[in-house]
Order: structure tokens, then sequence, then C-alpha cells
């Protein structure tokens, strides 16, 4: 530029000095320009991972941490567990209007996961104060049916249908069970059937250890606020949805 030209304008001005924070932004190697450019990049690839994962689960949280041991030795405590939609992916054995395989139905048809016949799920009663409970589906009953001739006598401590407390069932839904559960939930009083509104989601994968993230962060968090603690009568395995510590792709999950 010659004398002649006269001053830069406002708005070269203004444009040299966006492009070279930029370019410091971009290449700055310390200082808080490299913190800022980190702690973004890290925040992005978060949600791109969170969003890729709810696309292909189709519920958030798309994981879950296992708290308890209910689920041995399938699942451990500490696992962390990808799950997918109670309506995704639907196998043509499931039960209408689910992606549920029960373990009834799987033995038949030869339907396993996490060393067991039929799905295992996550689920949430409405009017329970704890957090879900992730077990399996053990099989299906239908409103006013009479089903203790179908379950196996080794998981009840009823002699007939009268002793039971969900006995003729009161509604349609899946009686369910923790693999290393003696009873099933609804003989142990853990719930009652389970209804399909109530599935949260279908367990697909599990990841060894990563949970204890969650679960660490998540038992600092307990040890500054008082709680009274509940006897339960067998271990389970739980889920506790309302919160995250891996991010916000993953909720805890507690068995009864």
């Amino acid at each position: 530029m010659s004398a002649d030209d006269g001053p830069p304008s406002p708005r070269e001005s203004t444009h040299d000095s966006d492009e070279g924070l930029l370019t410091r932004f971009w290449t700055a190697d310390d200082g808080p320009l490299l913190f800022l450019r980190e702690a973004l990049s890290s925040v992005a690839a978060v949600l791109i991972i969170g969003l890729l994962l709810f696309t292909i689960s189709g519920v958030w949280p798309p994981m879950v941490a296992v708290e308890s041991g209910s689920m041995e030795p399938h699942m451990q405590k500490g696992d962390l567990i990808f799950i997918t939609g109670p309506d995704r992916y639907v196998p043509d054995s499931a039960v209408d209007g689910t992606a549920v395989v029960t373990a009834e139905t799987g033995s038949e048809v030869g339907y396993r996961s996490f060393g067991g016949t039929g799905s295992v799920i996550v689920y949430h009663r409405p009017s329970s104060t704890g957090p879900p409970i992730i077990h399996r589906a053990m099989f299906w009953v239908e409103e006013g049916e009479n089903w203790y001739d179908r379950a196996n006598p080794e998981y009840m401590v009823a002699d007939n249908c009268q002793e039971l407390a969900h006995c003729p069932a009161p509604y349609d839904g899946f009686i369910t069970k923790g693999d290393n559960n003696p009873r099933y939930d609804q003989v142990s009083g853990i719930s009652d059937p389970v209804r399909p509104s109530w599935v949260q989601g279908v367990a697909r994968i599990r990841i060894p250890f990563l949970g204890w993230v969650r679960l660490t962060l998540a038992n600092a968090m307990a040890t500054a606020t008082p709680v009274t603690p509940v006897s339960v009568s067998s271990p389970v395995a739980s889920v506790p949805v309302s919160s995250a510590s891996l991010g916000p792709a993953v909720a805890p999950a507690v068995a009864a």
C-alpha cells in the first residue's frame, strides 16, 4: 500500500484482526488459547459420540453402569451396558409391540443374550423412587392368568397362585429375574409384573470396567449427602437413569 492509498478501512482492519485471532487459536501450543481449543474439542467429541449413540440406540441415555451383582456372572458391578430402545431392532420371536424376547420363548427358538436365553431389560416402575432395574425377562403373562403353574418352582416361595401377591396376573406384563437372584422379582417384592411401558431399553453390549467411572463419581457425591439405607432380601443390579457421570450418555443402573 502506497502513501497515496491512505489508511486501511475499519472493515479491513476488523477482518485482519479476526483472521489473526483464528490463526492464533488454531496454532497455539500453550496458554489459554490452547486450553480453550482442547476444551471445545473435547466437548465436540462428546456431543458427536453421544449423537451417534443416540441415533443407533434410539434411547437416552444409551448406556447404563451396573451397580450391583444381581446379574452375575453375566454382568458384573462396574460394567457399562449399551442399550437400545424397547421397540428397536425387534426379533421375530419378541413379544408383540416390544423388542423383548422372554427366556421362555428364547429357550424354544434359540435366542440368547448375556449368557442366557431371552432378553435382559432395563425397566422402571413409575411408583418406585429407586433407580431402574436391569434384569432378564423370564416370561410373559396375560391379565387374569394363573402363572404359578408356568413358573420355575426353584424361584418361588409359594405352594399355589393364591399365596403369590401378583397371581392371578393383575394385567399383561413380564415376569423378571436377576440371573444371580434366587427369586423372581414379582415373588421377592422387587416389582409388580413389568408393563411394556415400564421398559426403558434392551441390553445389547457389555463393556467391562468402564462403568466404574460413573459409580466412583456417584459414590463421591453420596458421601456428601446423608441417605437412609434400604435393606433388600437378595442382591440386584441397578440403573439410575436420572444422572450421568461418564458424560451425559451414561446413567447408573441398580439391581434389587
